[in-house]
């Protein structure tokens, strides 16, 4: 049974969604992969190759200091973590190793750079969504012109290589890639396979190319760090796999290591921080030199970085740069798309150089062809605002001839990185006219919805007729708009700035809600009329808004954010101070109190973005290195697990609700789950530290996943069907009276509330399974704070309602008790009381581990239930970790509605119950609509801004996902908790006792 009003809370949904929809089909662009494939020519093959065969070897997450012959760590950390063979090769055989700090541009998945070192191209910001559901390849690449000159290729290692090279290699041994928490089968398997390759015969080799790809680094990052004993260990097998490979490769034969990325200081990547783009590259010909130590390449063509904690600065490239190269050197022409530049150092063999001005004439004429032909395509106008500045520097370059040399090489070399640039730029392109149509919806749909929630207020006994007849001129007024946006389409068509499907999209959900601010326009004028009054201004909403325009808020939101929950809680205190009994002004006082110690409690809970430092100290996990839990968490987290239930029950023992389904969930089923899903997290941690040793590793897993199970079942078969069934927080004694019976109800004056906490705490628990040690403590104090502000939300409003009867001419009426529990329906669900809940969404998302950057998300929570990424098992855990703080503040909005709310005698005080939790549940989805206005609207008028896709763009992203996530807790909290209760308690008012029996009310 659907709670009504849920036709429009789900019409706000579909609102917010095609807004989001429109804008991100303009913000977040893909580019244009061009089909055309390069071919051999004297000017694309200028020489015989160096090389016949290669050995690629990628060690994934291999960040530059762990193969640095300048470590930039202090010298214990230095030994624990780096490869000692390329810094030694380097030193002891400068002719024949290279050692260079690559950077591989972001997002730093694994899939994306793949694509980057076989096309030489560049990932777009939204490429990243793809590394778990990627597709073969169909550009131009490495692997496609190996194969088109009947060369053999074999792979052993990540199975992302079979994703997008499904039927390229003659021989593969792909392993899973995303079980995390093996540290050795993909590495032991890549070895199995290697080395027989390496050995066989010359005259009976099946192999010119060898493409191996470990893992066990980036799942020891991960999993436990960087600065993790188990990455010594591991380091030191791979430093001892590369001596067996420079013994067994012969000499014709190129050994290249590289990393495919780098990782952050807790192991994770993704992201674009200077740790995730430091990956280690290194090139080794052993039997004839590879470069020439001897002689001086002029400094133009080289770059230098200096890597983080280092005084050294070294010599760096572009991951792509290898591409080129590798391709020159093998004597392939260069994959049609690249953008990379050739290394100079592979091709500077003799004091001229002349073996470089050819390789880079044919990088150069390649980088020319490619831009000549995305010029002329549908995507070519991107091009407009670089093609001057490319033309000039190619027309420099081409008539230097006869002149000046030395310029005309060092133009080419210029134009092939202003290349490099300006694609950079043009795939940070904008669809302005869809951003703006997103930004139109998304703006006039939240004043839609703002004005919904105002006449909501305004409504009494006939507000589900008006919501239905509402909900059915909506639907009219979206036919009529999706038929005049089909209309306006099609003289634009040829423009070809939005599809089909995005006008008609706009057009029908513009209209309707132009047609529903019509609707209700008198109750949108009354509610900003009154908002003119200073007091009744939403000033968080307002700063917390346009703040999204500062980078810095954004930097430091998860700190500004307690402010803003702390600030929202004054006017509460301020009316406690004046409460006219003293109960009221200690209950108000006291769980305010309560309230703001909870809040701060959850504010040292933190993980630091890269900009924070040295401001910020992780405090989430152990340490900033190790992703360990702190030692107190450990000491703490099954103390909370066992008594947050304990304390729900405290609570509810004020208003004597924790009768029925709240006496055996509470006491019994709850803290057995959560303690089940504690253990389970626990289990991980002595996992990970190997207290037990590596042999103990299988059962944890096996012993971890049951429990993992358990909790589910117990939640979805016990506790969900417990509530289904039974649902109220009642209890009914009867006792005989002569020919009267005397029925008491305990619990009844929380009736709606209590039963609808216990759907709540379902719910908690689902999320709490997902969420690992500290952001369980923290979900609990979330929920300790929850409680406290329904309780001063409560006293609050008897303080109102006491005011008005003192005020009335007949305040002995008023506060009669029946009286008292009516003044709901004249007092309402205010904003001021929405905002604190909405925020406390926000404040748990930061205090939970999480930060608005894409390496922040908590892989591990995708392996509670299974071993292994199966996505089934996977997403939806790592969904509930990542927007659980979202969801559970949203799921309990309807309490302010509900709190010490009885049904019965009082059909008005039920009836305002039911309205009340609906406008309460708008008033989060109108918030975090906002939210996302201000991070769209700074997004889209900062899309040039230096920091757009490393702060501004994350932000949108967290914002869209965020309101989406609000929006379904709510329609689920409306359609599914607050109806499953309505549906009850109708059953219960049939059960009520007849004229003969004496009913009795607590």
């Amino acid at each position: 049974m659907l709670s009504k009003g849920f036709p429009l809370l789900f019409w706000v949904f579909l609102v917010h969604l095609a807004g989001i929809y429109l804008y991100t089909r303009g913000f977040l662009l893909t580019r244009l992969a061009l089909p055309d494939i390069s071919t051999c020519t004297p000017e694309s093959c200028p020489f015989p190759p160096s090389y016949n065969k290669a050995v690629i070897l990628i060690i994934d997450s291999l960040r530059f200091d762990f193969i640095s012959p300048n470590p930039p760590h202090p010298p214990s950390l230095y030994h624990h973590h780096v490869l000692s063979l390329p810094a030694e090769l380097t030193r002891l055989e400068p002719e024949h190793s290279l050692l260079l700090n690559s950077f591989p541009d972001p997002p730093t998945t694994t899939l994306q750079r793949i694509k980057a070192l076989t096309t030489g191209s560049l990932p777009t910001f939204v490429d990243m969504g793809s590394n778990f559901g990627g597709s073969s390849i169909l550009e131009d690449t490495i692997i496609g012109q190996l194969l088109a000159r009947g060369k053999n290729l074999a792979f052993m290692g990540d199975d992302t290589w079979m994703t997008v090279f499904p039927d390229s290699f003659n021989q593969s041994w792909p392993f899973d890639s995303f079980h995390v928490e093996d540290l050795h089968t993909v590495d032991l398997g890549v070895i199995k396979h290697l080395f027989p390759l390496l050995h066989e015969n010359a005259q009976n080799r099946s192999w010119d190319l060898i493409v191996g790809h470990f893992l066990g680094v980036d799942h020891v990052g991960h999993r436990m760090g960087p600065e993790s004993p188990v990455m010594k260990t591991k380091l030191l097998q791979m430093d001892n796999v590369l001596r067996e490979v420079v013994d067994a490769m012969d000499d014709d034969t190129l050994l290249i290591l590289l990393g495919d990325h780098g990782m952050d200081s807790k192991g994770d990547h993704g992201g674009d921080g200077v740790l995730e783009t430091s990956a280690g590259l290194w090139f080794y010909g052993k039997g004839r030199p590879l470069v020439n130590p001897k002689v001086t390449i002029p400094d133009q063509y080289k770059t230098y970085r200096t890597y983080p904690g280092s005084t050294v600065p070294h010599r760096h490239v572009q991951q792509i740069d290898l591409l080129p190269s590798l391709s020159l050197l093998m004597g392939l022409p260069i994959p049609f798309n690249n953008l990379g530049s050739i290394i100079p150092e592979l091709f500077w063999l003799e004091d001229t150089g002349e073996t470089f001005k050819k390789a880079l004439g044919a990088n150069a004429l390649q980088i020319r062809q490619y831009l000549d032909t995305y010029r002329a395509s549908s995507a070519g106008q991107e091009l407009d605002d670089a093609w001057d500045r490319l033309q000039n520097m190619w027309n420099v370059a081409q008539g230097s001839n006869g002149l000046d040399d030395d310029l005309k090489w060092s133009g080419l070399d210029l134009f092939t990185r202003l290349a490099l640039s300006a694609c950079r730029a043009i795939w940070a392109q904008f669809n302005m006219t869809l951003i703006i149509l997103g930004l139109i919806l998304l703006a006039v749909g939240t004043i839609a919805a703002w004005s919904l929630y105002s006449k909501l207020g305004s409504l009494r006994d006939d507000w589900d007729t008006w919501g239905q007849a509402v909900t059915r001129e909506c639907l009219q007024w979206s036919g009529i708009g999706s038929t005049v946006g089909l209309i306006a389409y099609l003289p634009t068509a040829h423009l070809k700035v939005a599809g089909i499907l995005d006008c008609v999209i706009f057009g029908a959900f513009f209209a309707s809600s132009v047609a529903l601010i019509h609707a209700t326009r008198s109750s949108l004028v009354q509610t900003v009329t009154q908002s003119i009054r200073f007091w009744s201004v939403p000033i968080p909403l307002i700063l917390h808004t346009i703040a999204f325009m500062s980078n810095s808020f954004i930097l430091w939101e998860d700190r500004l954010t307690t402010f803003l929950l702390l600030s929202s809680i004054v006017p509460f205190v301020l009316t406690g101070i004046t409460a006219p009994t003293s109960r009221l002004r200690y209950r108000i006082l006291g769980f305010s109190a309560l309230f703001a110690v909870s809040l701060r409690l959850i504010g040292i809970s933190t993980v630091c973005r890269e900009e924070q430092q040295p401001y910020c100290e992780v405090t989430f996990f152990a340490s900033s290195a190790i992703t360990a839990p702190p030692a107190l968490i450990l000491a703490v987290s099954i103390p909370f697990a066992v008594g947050l239930p304990f304390i729900v029950n405290r609570f509810l023992r004020i208003s004597q609700s924790d009768k029925g389904i709240a006496a055996i969930l509470l006491p019994w089923i709850l803290p057995s789950l959560l303690l089940q899903a504690s253990v389970a997290w626990i289990l991980e941690w002595v996992d990970v530290v190997g207290f037990l040793g590596p042999s103990w590793t299988p059962i944890l897993r096996a012993v971890r996943t049951s429990l993992g199970w358990l909790s589910l079942g117990g939640v979805i078969l016990i506790a969900t069907s417990l509530w289904y069934h039974v649902t109220l927080c009642i209890e009914v004694k009867t006792r005989e009276q002569g020919e009267k019976r005397e029925v008491t109800v305990i619990g009844f004056a929380n009736l709606f509330g209590s039963s609808f906490l216990m759907f709540w705490l379902i719910s908690f628990v689902l999320v709490y399974i997902a969420t690992q040690l500290t952001g369980q403590v923290i979900l609990c104090l979330g929920a300790i704070t929850l409680l406290s502000f329904l309780e001063v939300v409560d006293s609050v409003r008897d303080v109102r309602g006491m005011n008005l009867a003192f005020a009335s001419a007949t305040p002995s009426q008023i506060l009669e008790p029946e009286a008292m529990q009516g003044t709901l329906s004249t007092l309402g669900v205010t904003f001021a009381e929405i905002t604190p809940l909405a925020l406390l969404g926000v404040h748990l998302y930061y205090g939970t581990g999480h930060q608005a950057t894409i390496p922040s998300l908590q892989w591990k929570a995708a392996f509670v239930f299974t071993g292994k990424m199966y996505k089934p098992f996977a997403i939806p855990p790592l969904l509930l970790n990542t927007f659980g703080a979202f969801i559970l503040p949203a799921l309990a909005v309807p309490l302010l509605a509900l709190w010490n709310t009885a049904p019965l005698p009082h059909p008005t005080a039920s009836h305002a119950a039911r309205r009340l939790g609906v406008k309460a549940g708008l008033g989060i989805m109108v918030y975090y609509g906002w939210l996302l206005i201000g991070s769209a609207v700074s997004s889209a008028w900062l899309r040039r801004h230096l920091m757009v896709w490393k702060v501004f763009a994350p932000r949108f992203m967290l914002a869209a996902s965020s309101l989406l996530a609000v929006d379904l807790a709510v329609l689920l909290a409306v359609g599914v908790g607050m109806g499953r209760v309505e549906k009850a308690l109708e059953r219960l008012l049939g059960a009520m006792p007849s004229m003969n029996s004496k009913a009795k009310m607590q």
